[in-house]
């Protein structure tokens, strides 16, 4: 599988986003949040962005005031989860207009469609921004 999970997190480490590709009870989910948000943020802009936390690789990215972290399998190339993650920011940039914290409180639902569009099943299955956005578009000019 490779992605097991995508959390966007602010810098007060309160989570405005997070998709599981794998079954985690709502205890185990608030626990690993809360100690993968802890060490990641505790960190500085100096060291690398990756992290090993129990049997999970973190790659994570700060924009602004949210930061990106995503759970992958030890096998998984980071490189390629930081690519992934820049995808993501720039396709909410695309349509979002420089995407903030609130844009994703306040459309939660289009943020989560974006990265459905982009993640199914923990692999990633669409990459051009056009084709994750035209379907949110058209949504748009359908309300």
């Amino acid at each position: 599988m490779g992605i097991r999970f995508v959390l966007m997190v602010n810098k007060q480490g309160q989570t405005r986003l997070a998709q599981y590709y794998e079954y985690l009870t709502l205890e185990e989910r608030r626990a690993l949040e809360g100690e993968i948000v802890r060490k990641c943020l505790a960190r500085n802009e100096h060291q690398c962005s990756f992290v090993e936390h129990r049997n999970y690789k973190i790659v994570y990215r700060r924009y602004a005031s949210l930061f990106f972290l995503v759970g992958v399998d030890d096998d998984e190339n980071e490189l390629a989860i930081l690519e992934f993650i820049h995808l993501l920011v720039e396709t909410m940039d695309r349509h979002f207009g420089n995407v903030c914290e609130l844009d994703i409180m306040f459309h939660l639902e289009k943020a989560h469609f974006m990265l459905e569009e982009m993640v199914m099943n923990g692999c990633l299955v669409e990459t051009s921004k056009s084709n994750i956005l035209t379907p949110i578009q058209l949504m748009d000019k359908a309300s």
